[in-house]
């Protein structure tokens, strides 16, 4: 998971995709965390983003750097713990502006069940699950 982390971390932004009512959405995202042991997102509750989430947490999130790109299948899981909420945000100070650990709209999930691939335009693609 950590390699996983550290290439999404590395393109700096990936798109996510999610479902909404048969019609796929996606939408780029800069935020990508390691917490206690899992990969997690961050985005408010508000959004339309979250609330297709919760109604179907099966996401596929991509992001490419040169030849070399990454697909992650799974599902999303809501973590409401302060810690959780904290830890982004001091990852990812920016946000501070509109998001706090305490307020009732930030929003962070985790991974859980997720198989990602790793492709390259010169090498075979290879799997990982977490």
């Amino acid at each position: 998971m950590n390699e996983v982390y550290d290439f999404i971390k590395s393109c700096g932004t990936y798109f996510l995709a999610t479902d909404d009512n048969g019609q796929p959405r996606v939408r780029p995202f800069g935020t990508i965390n390691i917490f206690d042991g899992k990969l997690y997102i961050q985005t408010g509750k508000s959004k339309n983003v979250s609330r297709q989430i919760q109604k179907n947490p099966r996401v596929e999130l991509c992001c490419m750097k040169g030849a070399d790109w990454l697909r992650v299948e799974g599902e999303l899981a809501r973590d409401d713990r302060r810690e959780a909420k904290a830890d982004m945000l001091e990852h990812y100070p920016d946000l501070k502006k509109m998001y706090s650990a305490d307020d009732d709209n930030t929003e962070v999930l985790f991974f859980k069940n997720a198989t990602a691939t790793f492709y390259s335009f010169t090498a075979a693609p290879r799997t990982v699950k977490f």
